[in-house]
């Protein structure tokens, strides 16, 4: 049994897209508080092991989970709280380039394979027009960095290096490795 460890529906479509379906979706419920002097490279990392450890499995199932994290210089930008937060975010990612981090677990009983991927994001310089129309497509909510580059974000993003689907939410070339690493039959 295949089990994707996300409630993220960007995810499942991505998985989609290399002709991987889930058996089952099981989010984890974990504490994905960063640790005091964590840098995101390493804190995406652990966030993505803590999360497929904590996917209840039979030891032959495959557990797949990840996690993205948006980050500017040492600062971990999160899921915004609000909307007031989605726009703090917006107003320091704004004429900057910052990385976007997803890391990909995958599990078969004790054993874990995993890939972190970074990616380079430019966004332009947003005028407080730019942002309060993204604010009030409500686009922002449920995603690292408050914005979402496959959809209305798109518009303010003229510059990426890196992976496309990381930053969507799941690199496929590396989660497609990771799978036949483990043993699934059927990533592309």
């Amino acid at each position: 049994m295949f089990i994707l460890g996300s409630g993220s529906p960007r995810r499942k479509e991505l998985l989609a897209q290399i002709g991987v379906v889930p058996d089952d979706i099981r989010p984890p419920d974990i504490d994905e508080t960063p640790h005091k002097g964590e840098l995101p490279r390493p804190y995406c990392a652990r966030m993505a092991r803590e999360k497929v450890c904590a996917v209840d499995a039979q030891p032959t199932d495959i557990v797949l989970c990840a996690d993205t994290t948006v980050a500017l210089g040492r600062r971990i930008l999160g899921k915004p709280e609000d909307a007031s937060e989605a726009e703090a975010f917006l107003k320091s990612l704004s004429g900057r380039r910052h990385r976007v981090i997803t890391a990909v677990a995958v599990r078969v009983a004790d054993r874990v394979w995993e890939k972190d991927v970074l990616s380079i994001v430019r966004m332009k310089s947003l005028s407080q027009a730019d942002i309060q129309s993204y604010i009030d497509s409500e686009d922002w909510r449920g995603k690292a960095g408050g914005y979402g580059i496959q959809g209305p974000a798109a518009a303010l993003i003229p510059w990426i290096s890196g992976s496309y689907t990381g930053i969507v939410g799941l690199p496929l070339a590396e989660t497609a490795g990771l799978l036949q690493a483990a043993g699934y039959r059927g990533a592309s």
